[in-house]
């Protein structure tokens, strides 16, 4: 039972929106096209097994490592929820 101006599920469909959200992001994020032979941003060869095992990759394992370092500090909590459900 929910309380306030929530409706019955609202808890749920929030779980639900962060959950896609969180995949669609991730999707978009999915490396696309032809490996490179060398990072494009540090312009260290790329191994052939690293762009055999990730179709698409363009970055090297240092430089992929950093990024994801960096993108941890993302939102843990869905923003586009209604304002209903950030006033509580």
């Amino acid at each position: 039972m929910a309380s306030g101006w929530a409706q019955d599920g609202a808890v749920q469909e929030q779980i639900d929106a962060t959950v896609d959200s969180a995949v669609e992001q991730a999707k978009r994020r999915l490396p696309k096209g032809e490996s490179l032979t060398h990072c494009e941003e540090c312009d260290a060869p790329i191994p052939e097994r690293r762009r055999q095992a990730i179709l698409g990759v363009h970055l090297c394992i240092h430089c992929q490592s950093e990024l994801e370092k960096s993108d941890k500090g993302a939102a843990l909590y869905n923003r586009s929820g209604s304002k209903d459900s950030q006033l509580r």
